[in-house]
């Protein structure tokens, strides 16, 4: 299986954020909902979530990619909320 994160973040119409990765050539998106967003520094007030994104994106990216080890992905999407901080 091979990950590769290309970027870049993107706003999305529900206040999350979109990054573009592919698995084993094949394009797949990374959502992070606006709420994991929030919940990834609980200290921290959540301005513009692209530049919040960028602060935490070593920790988000490592929890979409735990998703797709997991074969978590469908539909050339995988999805991570605020629950997935809890394994990390």
């Amino acid at each position: 299986m091979k990950i590769e994160f290309v970027g870049p973040a993107k706003l999305t119409e529900d206040g999350g954020v979109s990054y573009a990765a592919t698995l084993d050539g094949q394009n797949l998106e990374c959502h992070f909902s606006y709420e994991v967003l929030e919940d990834v520094d609980p200290d921290s007030v959540l301005g513009d979530p692209l530049e919040h994104f960028a602060k935490h994106q070593l920790k988000l990216l490592s929890i979409a990619e735990q998703k797709i080890q997991n074969g978590l992905a469908h539909d050339h999407q995988i999805q991570i909320f605020s629950n997935d901080l809890i394994s990390d």
